[in-house]
């Protein structure tokens, strides 16, 4: 997908990153894909011991962050008219989803620092490794 990908976890970081990418969709006309990435569940290490049931993925999980996403985007206002905007849901790492997509991106729009719990850094993990990954270019917001 041509256009611009803006990763969101639903930070004050993301939400202003989120603004700041419908902004530059609108003003280029360009489609803007929102994506958020669930971690996949943590398995632990005793598998390699003993085998650990594998659960089934709730699907609903990931229907109810979509919708959440969506509410997200509907009450960003950005004092124009929206752009096209797409809402998608992956489960995996976060930056390394983020850099898959970029490849197929014009530009990626992460904010400084997600919800981690590193406050002090000047970026987070997430925003340092697609700064390094990313196959296009790459906004930062503050």
């Amino acid at each position: 997908m041509a256009g611009i990908i803006v990763g969101v976890d639903g930070s004050e970081h993301s939400r202003r990153a989120l603004a700041w990418a419908m902004r530059e969709a609108a003003h280029h006309q360009v489609p803007l894909m929102v994506m958020t990435i669930h971690p996949e569940p943590v398995r632990p290490a005793t598998n390699i011991y003993w085998p650990v049931p594998e659960y089934s993925q709730n699907d609903s999980d990931l229907k109810l962050a979509q919708m959440a996403v969506r509410e997200l985007v509907d009450k960003t206002d950005i004092g124009q008219a929206a752009p096209a905007i797409t809402v998608n849901v992956f489960r995996g790492d976060a930056a390394a989803e983020l850099v898959r997509a970029s490849k197929e991106a014009d530009m990626i729009v992460v904010g400084t620092r997600g919800s981690g719990g590193f406050s002090r850094l000047v970026m987070g993990s997430v925003s340092t490794k697609v700064t390094h990954h990313a196959a296009c270019p790459v906004v930062v917001v503050p």
